[in-house]
């Protein structure tokens, strides 16, 4: 004992209170030195360290809502074509079309299968629960841990930040919008539901057909709204939860017209899901069963999961993504892909056609000097309007020249078709939307366009001449006289139909199609088409 009143005394003799206060602050400054050296050291075998977001008093099962909130950026380039069809008018508008790349994501998880994001665990108490969650991501995140006894996703708990719906939609109503999160759709009401962080409720509505502009294409589309709500509260409660994209698009419109089918719904499509790579569901608005039967190769090879008709479904969707309208990046042309906008070009599409179809030709035959290799000529037949009143003549006439020749007309089955059409090296049709097969045909074949008497020239040239030639094929036209057209024995020389083609045209679209269109067949001059289909062999020479 007296030792250690000896010993403090000491103490108290070395040093005063100043010293002792400067000392005791020393030693503070060199513990912390200390362990930013021993952190510096050891940093890289340290993992991940868990964060606990969210401690709630749970009561009955109520869901909680977690999120990780970091800095976003976002980029929008918006690109449209809108291209009044109905009218006619040869007037080309451009305007946004939407490409959107995300540095946000969000993802709803059920508690059943987070394991990989939630690295905390349920208390054994049913009173308290605790989650913690790996912040290892720049990225934005929204996690939802669903109690097990619900069968509903109803958001309740805390009230997140949600990401916006990017919707580009025009006064015509049609327009494209992408949605990642907790995104929701009701089919019987056409609406789809999307929280939001922003001041106020905003909402858009659109029509998700790829015509914009043409006010005769939409309005055999139904109109969808997209809302997006600040309060959670207000979003309905899931009956069906699927952990994936889904695609919303109309097969109205002009659906059922082949070149409307691809250069509308089908490449937009494409466009719009391939990305996935099958990892999607497609909820078709507008359904015609006849469609789906027809393009099934398609639609299976972009899409893994059955079709839902969502008009038809009762109850509330839920997915992690939604796409109401389909991408179409054309440019100022149809029935092509304008590479500025997208990562695929036309010549993807026709590849992925073939994958779809089993098609085995890809690339026309080459004709060399002395050689006796005979080129296929696919005439392509037509039963109602423009159809070849001498298809036997021409031909003769053609197989007279070297080709081995193949009459056929496009049905409903299209498989049967694109395999006939693939094994051709010629195709040769009167303009109309048969012509929209060359899309099978094999790469350097060649496509001879008859055009029909009545200034189809701009036509010709928008809807096939200048396509063709982005699919890596060859073109060649023959425009007809009026004494190859049999319009001359249902008017007069002197009608204003035959004499001044112009004069009908500016009375409008359907005045046009009425005449030039719907009354027109053709009987081709053999003689003078003779040089044409040289040509096409001397193309194939090359």
């Amino acid at each position: 004992m007296g030792e250690k009143v000896v010993y403090d005394t000491i103490l108290a003799r070395s040093f005063n209170k100043q010293e002792q206060k400067k000392l005791g602050y020393g030693a503070v400054i060199a513990c912390f030195l200390l362990a930013l050296s021993f952190c510096t050291v050891f940093k890289p075998y340290f993992g991940p360290l868990p964060a606990v977001l969210d401690l709630q008093i749970l009561s009955g099962g109520t869901p909680e809502m977690l999120m990780v909130n970091e800095t976003t950026s976002s980029s929008t380039d918006h690109t449209e074509l809108l291209f009044n069809e109905a009218s006619r008018n040869q007037k080309v508008m451009a305007d946004n079309d939407t490409s959107s790349n995300y540095n946000n994501k969000m993802l709803m998880v059920n508690e059943r299968s987070c394991s990989n994001k939630i690295v905390g665990a349920n208390n054994t108490s049913s009173i308290l629960k605790i989650v913690a969650v790996n912040v290892t991501s720049s990225s934005h995140q929204m996690l939802t841990a669903k109690d097990r006894s619900s069968s509903h996703g109803i958001v309740m708990g805390v009230e997140p930040k949600k990401m916006e719906a990017v919707c580009n939609v025009k006064e015509t109503s049609s327009g494209f919008c992408e949605m990642k999160g907790d995104v929701r759709v009701e089919g019987k009401s056409s609406t789809v539901f999307i929280a939001s962080s922003q001041a106020g409720n905003d909402s858009w509505s659109i029509k998700p057909y790829a015509r914009e502009g043409d006010m005769a294409a939409q309005s055999l589309v139904r109109e969808w709204s997209v809302k997006s709500l600040t309060s959670h509260k207000q979003i309905p409660s899931c009956t069906h939860n699927r952990s994936l994209p889904a695609i919303i698009f109309s097969s109205g419109g002009y659906a059922g017209n082949n070149f409307h089918d691809f250069t509308d719904i089908i490449v937009p499509l494409y466009l719009t899901a391939r990305q996935f790579n099958g990892e999607v569901q497609f909820l078709i608005t507008n359904t015609k069963r006849f469609w789906i039967y027809k393009f099934h190769e398609i639609i299976r090879v972009l899409s893994r999961y059955d079709i839902i008709d969502i008009d038809e479904e009762e109850g509330i969707h839920c997915f992690t993504q939604v796409i109401v309208g389909l991408k179409r990046y054309h440019g100022r042309k149809e029935l092509t892909i304008d590479p500025s906008k997208s990562s695929y070009s036309m010549n993807d599409f026709r590849q992925f056609l073939r994958e779809s179809y089993s098609l085995k030709k890809g690339t026309a035959i080459k004709l060399g000097d002395g050689e006796k290799k005979r080129p296929r000529l696919l005439i392509l037949s037509r039963k109602r309007t423009r159809a070849f009143t001498n298809a036997g003549g021409i031909a003769k006439m053609a197989t007279r020249l070297g080709f081995q020749v193949v009459v056929a007309e496009a049905d409903m089955n299209v498989s049967r078709f694109a395999q006939i059409v693939n094994s051709c090296d010629v195709l040769l049709g009167v303009h109309g939307a048969g012509l929209t097969n060359i899309v099978f045909l094999p790469d350097k074949a060649v496509l001879i366009q008859v055009v029909p008497f009545g200034g189809f020239e701009w036509l010709a040239k928008s809807y096939f001449e200048e396509p063709s030639k982005s699919m890596n094929l060859r073109y060649l036209d023959y425009k007809i006289t009026l004494e190859e057209s049999n319009l001359i024995l249902q008017y007069a020389r002197d009608h204003e139909v035959l004499r001044n083609p112009t004069t009908i045209r500016m009375q409008g679209w359907e005045a046009f199609k009425l005449v030039y269109l719907n009354k027109q067949d053709v009987n081709l001059d053999v003689s003078r088409f003779r040089s044409t289909l040289t040509k096409a062999l001397e193309l194939l020479h090359q």
